[in-house]
């Protein structure tokens, strides 16, 4: 497989950003070129994990050569920076869409998305690793997997509480925003200490976040 070209070699230039017979722009290509980049580590890592990750090996499955693979990041410390950072991008994005999908249904946007989480999490250690921060493996990653544990919490109640904020928009913000907290981390707990089927725990924790989101637009009396 040819390589990808980084610095221009093998392509001529027409003095507008763009190589000719590509139609493509070099910032384009520079992420064409990474994204393969972190494409190919994050197909390796899910296989043989971090451990088992050696930056020729990725060179060789994304068509490009070691030494371009170091020019991109530097170093596999980089190389885990980025792709731990697209893991959160990628998880996060498809929890969004989970809910959108499913518009007013409270009940089925939870479920959905709830779902898609605890699949996740089972099928692609990837995941599980970010989400739960797992100790073991590699030390080198681990630290990017361990922040990125955080940020995922976060930016994943965050699209929980702005997704219920247009959907429950009756609710008060600070019970909404408790609301979102707990269900994120009562579907992380069971991803760490999973009890039933990914099926049957979607469905009681949908519930349990209907209900709530139903208290949060409960207002105290007096």
């Amino acid at each position: 497989m040819g390589e990808l070209p980084a610095d221009g070699s093998g392509s001529a230039h027409d003095g507008s950003g763009s190589r000719r017979g590509t139609g493509r722009t070099e910032p384009e290509l520079s992420r064409r070129l990474r994204d393969a980049i972190v494409d190919a580590a994050r197909a390796r890592t899910i296989a043989a994990g971090w451990d088992g990750v050696r930056m020729g090996g990725v060179a060789q499955a994304a068509g490009v050569s070691r030494q371009t693979v170091y020019n991109e990041f530097g170093s596999k410390a980089g190389l885990a920076e980025a792709l731990a950072r697209r893991e959160v991008d990628r998880f996060v994005g498809e929890v969004r869409a989970a809910l959108d999908a499913h518009g007013d249904d409270v009940r089925a946007a939870a479920y959905a998305a709830i779902r898609h989480t605890l699949a996740a999490a089972a099928d692609n250690p990837l995941v599980k690793a970010i989400l739960t921060s797992a100790r073991g493996g590699s030390d080198e990653l681990l630290p990017y997997l361990t922040t990125r544990s955080e940020l995922v919490l976060a930016e994943s109640s965050a699209a929980l509480l702005e997704w219920a904020g247009r959907h429950v928009p009756e609710a008060d913000p600070a019970a909404l925003a408790f609301a979102a907290d707990t269900i994120v981390r009562l579907v992380v707990s069971h991803i760490v200490l999973p009890r039933s089927p990914v099926d049957e725990t979607a469905d009681q924790l949908s519930h349990l976040a209907v209900h709530l989101f139903h208290a949060a637009t409960t207002r105290p009396a007096g």
